[in-house]
């Protein structure tokens, strides 16, 4: 009896641990279902979020400006015209400053990258004395907001006869740039092992040959974040072009923004204004989609400790 009772016991238990993993394989299917639903609704909702001001600020610049200041009222909601860009491209000077904030743009990110990277492989790759005192220091001056020293960086460029002028407001924003872009740098070049530089030596490469053919393709998304990001803050930048540039010739994108807003007896063109934050958004969405793998690996590196 104790033997039947056993074996009928140990049967159950068999059948049991046969159900089992069908069952744990629906029970982990559904968890998977639900996982995927929540990261989907999770990136449909974060789209929303960024794209929906977008699409608003571009519904906004094909308004008349009537209809931007008027009381909301479906049947004018959808009036759209393409008159304001056609007002900012003459007469506003709006042209002229969009290509004074892409010199400026393109020749900060590209000098900030090419000194950047020199000082992050000098931090990265060679160890003298108090190079950690001197990295410190860099990291120190990213405390620092450049309005604090606004008075004595406008006196160091009026000695040096380059305010009012868009190779002054260069040397400006590369210089509040660099301690950002020699950190990410410095980090990029230290999660690059040792080895292939030594093996680079041993087949008879030079350092700059080590440099441009062994290392600068493994810190390419270093060297693209600190570009991406030294035009991003040049193109917005706002107070500094404000304070070293006098000759409305010479006015970047941002300050020629805010003479949109200085109209005829105090009043403000908001379909013209619209129209010119439009112009100013493509570049930064158009670079920052361009580049978007690279400036997401690159702050990864930049995170981790040398």
């Amino acid at each position: 009896m104790t033997m039947a009772t056993t074996t009928a016991t140990t049967g159950r238990g068999a059948d049991e641990v046969r159900d089992a993993p069908p069952r744990a394989s629906a029970a982990g299917h559904a968890e998977s279902r639900t996982k995927v639903v929540l990261y989907v609704t999770a990136g449909v909702l974060a789209v929303v979020v960024f794209l929906a001001p977008l699409l608003w600020a571009l519904l906004r610049a094909f308004q008349p400006d009537a209809v931007i200041t008027s009381a909301p009222s479906w049947s004018s909601f959808f009036d759209l015209t393409t008159s304001n860009f056609t007002r900012l491209g003459g007469g506003q000077g709006l042209l002229r400053a969009t290509a004074n904030s892409l010199v400026v743009s393109l020749s900060t990110a590209a000098l900030t990258a090419v000194v950047a990277t020199a000082a992050g492989y000098g931090f990265g790759r060679f160890r003298f004395r108090f190079s950690g005192v001197a990295f410190g220091a860099v990291l120190l001056t990213m405390m620092v907001p450049f309005q604090a020293i606004l008075t004595p960086l406008f006196l160091q460029l009026n000695a040096m006869r380059l305010t009012d002028s868009l190779l002054g407001l260069v040397l400006f924003y590369t210089t509040v740039n660099l301690p950002f872009g020699i950190f990410v740098m410095r980090n990029s070049f230290a999660t690059v092992p040792a080895d292939l530089e030594d093996a680079a030596f041993v087949d008879g490469a030079g350092t700059s040959r080590t440099f441009f053919s062994v290392l600068r393709p493994l810190v390419a998304p270093g060297i693209a974040t600190t570009a991406l990001y030294a035009f991003l803050v040049s193109w917005t930048e706002f107070l500094g072009a404000l304070t070293f540039l006098t000759r409305q010739e010479l006015y970047t994108l941002p300050v020629a923004l805010l003479n949109l807003q200085q109209g005829a007896y105090g009043q403000v063109d908001y379909g013209l204004l619209a129209a010119g934050a439009v112009v100013a958004m493509i570049p930064c969405v158009v670079l920052y989609v361009a580049l978007q793998r690279f400036y997401v690996a690159g702050l990864a590196s930049g995170a981790v400790k040398g």
